[in-house]
């Protein structure tokens, strides 16, 4: 044992001197393009047109069968949203089940059942097959589509649509779609509320009847299956769909801008942008144009060592990240930069994001940046060939869109053939900063005048949030209506300023839910700002007391002081009637333009309190009441902003109030009602106490 420790010794110090003539200043040359072998798929049609693929695997007893239609894109126009509502539809009842059986028989096979407007996905153990097979195919040929499964899912679709519509990204990419690829294009169509109220059950039935037909449909069934019983299954479960000519559809082929244009979302809580520089391209998926993109946008702006992330977030410190991409498409692809940056840094972010791409056109990316891109994008494509479902996909690919049948056998050989005079070559042709849309969503106010400088016409467009042009000009604020003049309609309004100073107290209880939960709030209130609020959420409750000097926060178990700038903005928010402390000169006021909100005009007003907080009003111009509120609150999470609707306004006691509450905070959409008013009560000051 001791000799054969030596031995091994010795010979790793005779190896030494070898390992020390190496001259590591020399890089390494690349080795050939791996071989990739994608295995073997196997193909027949019926005789009703379907065509289906077979992938066989037999490692786990697992079977899946995924069915996609190919129709061009639909223009949904006035009911925008109902192709995507008929095909939630699907699986929701048939002839044969209701929807709970639909529901329990998947549960007790231990399957998964995924329709969609775009087709059926499904998977079960092997030998769950013909059942899982029953039910997929009673779902695809015997649909049932009922009145209230649709006003459930426009219910549903038109609460995600309003907690997303003062989403600032949300704003962002309906902006941006509609501006690269135009309203009258299926890709840039928006999706509304008043769109999805719009959809009806006939329209929804009628896209299942002209779309769903075998002659369109392909079908990918992989695992543990082998070809002779995949012909059997196919036939017996699919065979009697009926084919049927399906309308094809064209549209005008989008196109860059001639010149390079703003577009402005005013975004009056924004304390950051979002920025899009947009354009639509010309690029089809399985072409080698198709592999050099991916190159290329690993480079400019595809993760963390993107040029653009290295410059925008490393060097310069203007955002927490900024990416790219370049998308290839059957119809019409895209080019898309983006990141949020601060207002201060809005302006500088756009410049820089310009420059990376200029600088890709015009100068040689490194070989190092091509090397570590290629060898990147070649370990991404191998680790996808672990899962069986890459070949069907694959398949599907070279079947649906007649990619050629070597495209993926020579994808990393094609791959590793791109070089830096490609990369330029392709960026000279594709990366347009000249011709592109910069959508930026964020404070007017703040960064408009710096915006102009990126437009070459030196205009700045402005858009609302549902991509309708406006000139904020336009509708000039009216002589004489100043931000005082406003509160003081308000105040008229709602009571007058007699009434509303005869007010001492008030308790306000409303009611909600949050998250599947209810609550209430009870908001208990003494002249002159003394302030108690208690929320009540069965699993969660939270209080707020303030006292007129000092507050506290507590939950959960837990208490907090409020800081000094919560105080200072206790003392106003804290109010009765936190108007009337508008009027006070520590209390900066500004009109700042006219809005909509739910289709009225209103006067929209700046404030910004003696702690720095600033809130932006809207008043209607008919009515004079307070109709919407906009702020942003800052968490350790980030800052999200909080938007705040009032409507149905009652009088108790000779006073208005809104019986009616919408806030959205970030993602979060929450509807309150008012459900009593309590007025001069002879509320006791030891509900205010502080401990």
């Amino acid at each position: 044992m001791k000799n054969r420790i030596l031995s091994v010794v010795l010979m790793l110090l005779l190896s030494i001197p070898a390992f020390g003539q190496l001259d590591r200043s020399i890089r390494p040359q690349p080795g050939p393009a791996p071989v990739i072998k994608l295995g073997q798929y196997n193909k027949f049609k019926l005789d009703n047109g379907l065509t289906v693929i077979v992938v066989e695997n037999h490692k786990l007893p697992v079977v899946s069968f995924s069915l996609r239609l190919k129709y061009d894109p639909i223009l949904e126009g006035d009911k925008a949203g109902y192709v995507s509502l008929a095909g939630q539809l699907l699986g929701t009842a048939t002839k044969n089940r209701t929807k709970d059986q639909i529901n329990e028989q998947i549960d007790f096979i231990g399957a998964s059942l995924f329709p969609s407007a775009t087709g059926i996905y499904a998977s079960s153990l092997t030998k769950h097959t013909k059942k899982l097979l029953d039910i997929m195919s009673d779902v695809l040929l015997n649909p049932v589509f009922k009145q209230n499964e649709l006003d459930r899912l426009k219910k549903q679709t038109i609460s995600s649509l309003k907690a997303a519509k003062d989403d600032p990204n949300a704003i962002a990419r309906n902006v941006m779609n509609a501006l690269v690829y135009g309203k009258k294009h299926p890709y840039g169509e928006i999706k509304t509320e008043k769109t999805v109220k719009n959809i009806t059950l006939d329209e929804c039935k009628n896209f299942y009847k002209t779309y769903f037909h075998p002659n369109i449909a392909y079908l990918a069934i992989i695992g543990d299956i082998n070809m002779k019983d995949a012909k059997k299954l196919a036939e017996k479960y699919f065979g009697d769909w009926k084919k049927q000519d399906v309308p094809t559809h064209k549209y005008k082929t989008p196109r860059k801008p001639l010149f390079r244009k703003v577009a402005l979302v005013d975004r009056a809580s924004s304390v950051q942008s979002v920025i899009d520089i947009a354009y639509p391209i010309k690029l089809a998926p399985g072409t080698q144009d198709a592999i050099t993109a991916k190159v290329v946008n690993k480079i400019l702006g595809g993760g963390a060592t993107g040029r653009l992330f290295q410059n925008l977030r490393e060097d310069k410190a203007f955002t927490y990240g900024a990416y790219s991409r370049i998308n290839a498409d059957e119809y019409v692809g895209d080019f898309d930069a983006f990141c949020e940056a601060r207002n201060a840094v809005t302006d500088s972010a756009i410049t820089q994001f310009l420059y990376e791409m200029k600088r890709i056109r015009k100068e040689p990316v490194t070989t190092k940046e091509l090397a570590a891109a290629k060898n990147f994008l070649t370990g991404q494509f191998g680790r996808s060939l672990e899962r069986p479902q890459t070949l069907a996909s694959y398949a599907l690919n070279m079947e649906m869109y007649n990619y050629p049948k070597d495209y993926y056998k020579n994808y990393l050989k094609n791959l590793n053939a791109v070089t830096v005079k490609d990369v330029q070559k392709f960026a000279k042709k594709y990366i347009k900063p000249n011709n592109s849309n910069v959508i930026v969503v964020g404070n007017a106010s703040e960064i408009a005048k710096k915006l102009k400088q990126f437009s070459i016409s030196g205009v700045v467009n402005y858009y609302d949030k549902n991509a309708v042009k406006y000139d904020p000009s336009a509708k000039a604020i009216p002589a004489g209506v100043t931000a005082m003049s406003v509160f003081d309609k308000y105040i008229k309004a709602i009571g007058g300023e007699k009434k509303l100073r005869s007010v001492k107290d008030r308790k306000t209880v409303m009611k909600g839910k949050i998250q599947g939960y209810d609550f209430t709030i009870t908001i208990t209130q003494k002249a002159p700002n003394k302030y108690h609020s208690f929320m009540d959420a069965g699993v969660m409750q939270q209080t707020q007391v303030f006292d007129g000097k000092k507050g506290v926060s507590s939950g959960m178990g837990q208490s907090k002081p409020m800081t000094k700038k919560q105080i200072q903005d206790m003392k106003i928010s804290g109010l009765l009637f936190s108007v009337l402390a508008y009027k006070n000169p520590d209390v900066k006021k500004k009109i700042t333009g006219m809005e909509k909100v739910n289709g009225k005009e209103t006067y929209k007003v700046s404030l910004t309190f003696p702690s720095g907080k600033k809130i932006t009003e809207y008043y209607n111009v008919d009515d004079g009441l307070r109709v919407k509120e906009v702020s942003s609150i800052k968490t350790p999470r980030g800052s999200f902003s909080q938007s705040t609707e009032f409507s149905d306004y009652k009088a108790v006691d000779g006073i208005k109030y809104p019986f009616k509450i919408s806030q959205q905070v970030g993602p979060q959409s929450i509807n309150m009602t008012v459900s009593s008013v309590e007025v001069n009560k002879g509320v006791k000051d030891s509900l205010f106490e502080v401990k």
